[in-house]
């Protein structure tokens, strides 16, 4: 299967601000991202940078992360997750991924996804 349009260096950004939704309590004070919700970001990041790229009725499926969380960020600070296509192999696709707040790097990594054609729902 062809992978559309799809080229290395292919890349996104989502930015959001982290709050009730996207943090865990138990770290103390108003909480912290989440290493599960920085994670979300960078595949939102993943998608955003090639969906649009892809033949019609294809989408993305995320199959392997492989993540470190570097950096506890704050209830109420900004952060930016951005992916980079670095790998096209078939319809497997390989993103550098990052994700940093207002003042530093939080997260580094690789992820992974595949290129898929949906079935219909019958």
């Amino acid at each position: 299967m062809e992978s559309g349009n799809l080229k290395i260096g292919m890349a996104a950004e989502v930015v959001a601000v982290v709050d009730d939704k996207l943090i865990v309590k138990h770290v103390g004070g108003d909480g912290v991202l989440s290493t599960p919700s920085m994670i979300g970001l960078m595949e939102r990041a993943g998608i955003q940078a090639v969906q649009a790229h892809l033949p019609a009725g294809h989408t993305t499926v995320g199959f392997e992360v492989n993540i470190r969380h570097v950096a506890p960020t704050p209830k109420g600070k900004k952060v930016t997750a951005r992916a980079e296509l670095t790998a096209i192999d078939g319809r497997k696709l390989t993103f550098k991924v990052e994700t940093h707040d207002e003042d530093k790097k939080v997260g580094e990594g690789t992820h992974r996804r595949a290129v898929i054609r949906p079935k219909k729902a019958e």
